[in-house]
């Protein structure tokens, strides 16, 4: 059963946007009924790419790297620039190692408009949330348990997250009463 958490800063991601031009979206988790609902609104092309099934990510010798393992997972068109980046809670999963890796292999598909949207801890020793999240409507999202605990649960202090998301600027963020953090970014592009 899903329960729904009120978003504040979900809604923003939308504010600017030419709802007559097409949205591509990143949905770094399973692909639930309500999100394709929700995006059905709009012209979009929509990308899941389950990264919690893949969970743990660590290099092994003479494997492929961090950052070749995310290429491979995200497996985007080299066309493709992304305008909406959801990672739900994924960040806390990953060591500082993987965050670093997985921004570069999704760099080259952001733009100067992309933005993110993320769940971070506030307290670091906040206990492990094994949610699934789902778009209910622009403000609200459902958040569903999911069957088994999720390996690898690290998370990162906010300071640690600017510092490895490092082509994101960090615009916003609510504390919510669980100890968790909503964040939203936007791009931060170097020019090449």
């Amino acid at each position: 059963m899903a329960a729904t958490q009120h978003s504040q800063l979900l809604s923003s991601l939308f504010e600017h946007r030419d709802m007559d031009s097409r949205l591509t979206v990143l949905h770094a988790g399973t692909a639930l009924p309500e999100t394709v609902d929700f995006f059905s609104q709009f012209r979009c092309k929509l990308f899941f790419i389950d990264l919690f099934s893949a969970l743990p990510f660590a290099e092994v010798e003479e494997g492929p790297t961090l950052e070749q393992q995310f290429t491979t997972l995200l497996d985007l068109p080299a066309e493709t620039r992304l305008d909406i980046c959801l990672f739900w809670d994924v960040f806390n999963f990953l060591g500082s190692d993987a965050i670093a890796a997985f921004v570069e292999a999704l760099k080259p598909y952001l733009h100067a408009d992309s933005a993110a949207h993320f769940f971070a801890v506030y307290n670091l020793k906040a206990g492990q949330g094994d949610q699934l999240y789902g778009i209910r409507d622009v403000d609200a999202l459902n958040v569903r348990t999911r069957t088994s605990t999720l390996p690898g649960y690290a998370p990162h202090p906010q300071s640690e997250l600017k510092s490895l998301l490092k082509c994101f600027n960090f615009d916003r963020s609510v504390l919510l009463s669980d100890s968790r953090l909503e964040l939203l970014l936007s791009t931060k592009l170097s020019a090449t």
